[in-house]
């Protein structure tokens, strides 16, 4: 990827995405599927500007809007790929939002794709539990105080109380633990 964040927000949004399928009751060769999904869920930003996505500072409205077509550049490169649908639908769909005033369709509720809602509640965490270009990492329980709020308008609720299920039983906490250590296997 052009910028350095990506490529680890991506691992560990596959794994993030992984665990809440895991926790939702899906069979494992699903939570593999979804892995694979998450992983490549920001592949369109190999379209977007490196001035844009390194950027430093707050990104101006036009900016945005360029950031944006990165689920449609997603797309676009994911596609073709008829052995796993989903991979297209999950990099298309991932900023969706429940209330339906996210992007690129406005969808809401269960007409957004399952994975694409799992994969937002797990991007959602990480985007707020990292350092970013433009701003440190939020500590783990202000992020937790955002996604409980935002549960329900920008989140799918039920995916989000599977996330606080594995947050409950320290799982998440755990990915922090073996990604300090250096394990980068998919979760248990």
């Amino acid at each position: 990827m052009k910028d350095t964040y990506t490529n680890g927000h991506s691992e560990r949004v596959a794994k993030y995405t992984a665990m809440i399928a895991k926790e939702m009751g899906y069979d494992e060769e699903t939570v593999e599927k979804y892995y694979r999904i998450g992983l490549l869920h920001d592949v369109g930003k190999v379209g977007i500007p490196k001035a844009v996505l390194n950027k430093p500072g707050k990104l101006t409205d036009e900016e945005y809007d360029v950031i944006k077509e990165h689920t449609t550049k997603g797309h676009e490169v994911l596609k073709d790929i008829s052995a796993v649908p989903e991979l297209a639908v999950g990099a298309l769909s991932h900023h969706e939002r429940h209330d339906g005033k996210g992007y690129p369709n406005g969808l809401s509720g269960n007409d957004i794709p399952e994975v694409a809602r799992i994969i937002a509640v797990a991007d959602s965490f990480d985007a707020m539990y990292s350092d970013r270009q433009y701003r440190k990492q939020m500590d783990f329980e202000k992020v937790l105080s955002i996604i409980r709020e935002v549960s329900g308008t920008q989140l799918n609720p039920e995916v989000v109380d599977a996330f606080f299920r594995l947050v409950d039983k320290g799982e998440i906490r755990a990915v922090e633990a073996r990604e300090t250590a250096g394990n980068e296997s998919l979760p248990d």
